[in-house]
């Protein structure tokens, strides 16, 4: 028997598009096209001036040769440039490769090649290490040099042409038809490489589409927000707000140095609603000057994003005023797939409870279809009971498309029919995800697990200490032991008795780590703590020992 919701009921240009961000853009210059959408320094953008400068990238790009298959690699701060790059660079039909602005010349190089780059389109700071790159690689790449007026370091041009020149060669009125589907690439994105070469996570266009969507209903992004990039927009394509700031209509407020005071001043000067940012940013907001938070009296919303985030920087923007958001995800989830979605009656708990239920990797964005923790051997589901811990595992259309090139690692990662994070975590009784520690940070200690996690977020709350990473140490009685590289605030001393006795009242003996170094705990440029440095760093000082 045929299915009558079917006879004659199929797709055709009237019910069905294929699903882009790049629609979003449209839409703003379409209704508001006088409204400000960027501002960066002395330049100002309306939505109508941002549609036409995109279009006109992609006009250039297409007119150089540049479609579908073909990669544009950028080298960009948060600038006008890098943003109009999320849509001129796909609206040509080729794919956007954005570039981590601290990464050696080396890796720029096996990016270049790895992405089979057509293009590269960098920024005057960086040529010194672009220059070397381009030397290692034999690919013939058309570099277009970017100018920010807002640069005033050294730096030479490395291309044949700069952005702006490149730009007016483009077509103001060029007409893009839309992907040939949504499952098309729009995006490429790095892994930071911390063994072994980066894998190149592939984004779609419905994925893309998708997230910039959840941003605004998962957090309640009101319309017209003044956005501020503290988040690197090279960073999972800046969590997807480049397309959900164009779908808001708001203003973006970009910034090419994160610094305390800059992102003050601007939060003051423009009336800054939202930002994004991983702890550190957060940290330094709570650590600068109160006189630097003088005149900002308006609401001003954060999303937080980390492997927890510590309680004690959670805390410490609830104290300041802030309201702050904890949002989860990874690469590979097109960033945030995940939220702390908070509850009327947290705000009758104390704020050490609030600061405990906020600090959770939560539920599932409005858009992902599923987050949950499991037996990564069994692939069955732990129990709601905040103790069994499992992986946690995303399923839904905020998962990549997969690594490029690598077969055998995207296999691997959608094992058993759900992206496999590495991340080890609870399921409590609520339904709320809460992160343990990734799986190889977990220290064993005379047969116990001690998450370094949990040691780390008793330290963040001693007042002297500004960053602190917990890692294992070799140990010839208990095989291992917690080692915390602890960087101090300014100003500020503790010894190590001192320590000891702080964390002997907060947490079981046994986790209390038996060596502790002071020095700068060393980040990526996205604020992520690079611990494999420092499992390195105490092996080798433990074998002095």
């Amino acid at each position: 028997m045929s299915n009558p919701y079917e006879n004659g009921l199929d797709k055709n240009p009237a019910n069905f598009v294929a699903l882009t961000p790049l629609t979003f853009i449209e839409r703003s210059a379409y209704i508001y096209p006088n409204r400000l959408s960027l501002i960066h320094g002395r330049r100002r953008y309306s939505w109508g001036e941002t549609s036409t400068r995109c279009r006109r990238l992609a006009s250039a790009l297409k007119i150089a040769g540049i479609g579908r298959g073909d990669t544009v690699t950028v080298m960009l701060n948060n600038t006008p440039e890098m943003y109009e790059c999320h849509f001129g660079v796909p609206m040509s039909g080729a794919v956007l490769n954005t570039m981590n602005t601290r990464l050696d010349a080396e890796t720029i190089a096996f990016t270049l090649e790895h992405a089979e780059s057509s293009v590269l389109i960098t920024d005057r700071e960086y040529s010194a290490t672009v220059k070397k790159a381009l030397e290692k690689t034999s690919r013939k790449v058309l570099v277009i040099d970017v100018d920010d007026p807002e640069y005033d370091g050294v730096g030479v041009r490395l291309g044949s042409t700069d952005y702006e020149t490149f730009l007016a060669g483009g077509d103001p009125a060029y007409v893009w038809q839309g992907p040939d589907d949504e499952w098309d690439a729009i995006s490429l994105n790095y892994t930071s490489g911390t063994t072994g070469n980066p894998k190149g996570v592939v984004y779609h266009h419905r994925g893309a589409y998708l997230n910039a969507v959840s941003n605004i209903v998962s957090w309640g992004l009101p319309p017209h927000a003044v956005y501020l990039w503290t988040l690197p927009m090279f960073h999972c394509n800046g969590w997807c707000f480049p397309w959900t700031m164009a779908a808001n209509s708001g203003t973006n407020v970009c910034l090419r140095r994160v610094e305390p005071k800059l992102i003050l001043d601007a939060i003051r000067e423009y009336k800054v609603s939202h930002y994004c940012g991983a702890p550190i940013v957060h940290s330094l907001l709570i650590n600068a000057p109160e006189e630097w938070r003088r005149g900002i009296e308006h609401k001003v919303s954060a999303l937080i994003a980390a492997a927890p985030p510590p309680a004690a920087v959670i805390e410490g923007m609830e104290r300041i005023g802030f309201d702050i958001t904890h949002v989860y995800g990874l690469t590979e989830t097109y960033g945030p797939a995940a939220v702390c979605a908070k509850h009327e009656e947290w705000q009758d708990l104390s704020i050490d409870q609030r600061t405990e239920r906020n600090g959770r990797q939560g539920v599932r964005y409005h858009m992902q279809e599923g987050i949950s923790v499991l037996d990564p051997t069994t692939m069955a589901a732990v129990p709601w009971d905040g103790e069994t811990i499992g992986e946690i595992m995303f399923r839904g259309n905020l998962t990549m498309k997969g690594y490029l090139k690598n077969p055998k690692a995207t296999d691997e990662a959608f094992r058993g029919g759900w992206y496999h994070t590495g991340d080890l975590a609870v399921m409590q009784p609520d339904g709320y995800v809460k992160i343990k520690d990734r799986s190889k940070d977990i220290i064993i200690s005379g047969g116990e697990n001690i998450s370094s996690v949990e040691v780390e977020d008793v330290l963040y709350r001693h007042p002297a200490i500004i960053s602190v990473a917990v890692v294992a140490t070799p140990d010839p009685k208990w095989g291992e032991v917690p080692c915390a590289f602890v960087e101090l605030k300014e100003g500020a001393t503790v010894t190590v008795d001192e320590l000891k006795a702080f964390c002997r009242e907060r947490m079981a003996h046994f986790k209390i780590p038996k060596k502790f170094i002071f020095e700068p705990v060393p980040k990526t440029s996205t604020g992520k703590v690079q611990k494999y440095l420092l499992r390195e760093k105490a092996k080798s000082t433990a074998a002095i020992e």
